[in-house]
């Protein structure tokens, strides 16, 4: 199932990053706004080799071409850094006429070691892929949350500029935690364990 609503167009967007205050205190992993408005300073860099930070997603990643998931890096992790997970949504899509998650999630994959610096593009649409070694991938927005991986960009033609949200969080634990669960399941395993945050933000429009 795809978004349907007409939109308004918003303008290119910038990277925002998210940190914990730094007296020690762990953040809940539900707490960050999917605004894109944060004023934290720098904590995870957050970046793809793919397209720069408030420009367009290259149609090779979106479902107008060969929807496969981008390439992606980051540097800066704090000190104490367990695992990463990562979480792409797109807060402009409308929200579905059946029961959902809000906005749209478009990939979820969890359980990164805390060793690895990027993420190669196309990675399998599997709870366990072979590649990066240990992560594992949860449920999308499509086919009623039962689609795993990464699914691309693919707003309503004439719906305007969406903004896509990659989020990356670097938790103080190795999470224990399933293959195939949804963002909501992840959010709650993450909860209290969130150090830092970085977000690369990119848009398509068609």
């Amino acid at each position: 199932m795809k978004p349907t609503s007409i939109l308004l167009h918003v303008g290119p967007v910038v990277v925002a990053v998210l940190l914990a205050a730094g007296s020690g205190c762990r953040r809940s992993a539900d707490q960050p706004a999917d605004t894109g408005q944060g004023s934290g300073p720098v904590a995870i860099a957050l970046t793809s080799p793919a397209f720069e930070a408030g420009q367009p997603i290259p149609a090779k990643y979106t479902e107008e071409g060969d929807d496969v998931s981008p390439p992606l890096a980051w540097s800066g992790l704090p000190e104490g850094t367990r695992e990463l997970a990562l979480i792409c949504d797109d807060p402009d899509a409308p929200i579905p006429a059946d029961p959902g998650p809000e906005p749209w999630v478009h990939w979820v994959i969890y359980k990164i070691p805390a060793g690895t610096e990027s993420l190669p593009e196309g990675i399998a649409k599997t709870g366990r892929p072979d590649e990066p070694a240990g992560v594992l991938q949860g449920r999308n927005s499509w086919s009623g949350g039962q689609t795993i991986g990464y699914r691309g960009p693919a707003p309503p033609p004439g719906s305007g500029t969406h903004r896509y949200f990659f989020k990356l969080y670097a938790l103080d634990t190795e999470l224990a935690i399933e293959p195939e669960q949804d963002k909501e399941a992840l959010l709650e395993a993450m909860s209290g364990h969130v150090l830092a945050e970085g977000r690369l933000i990119g848009s398509f429009e068609r």
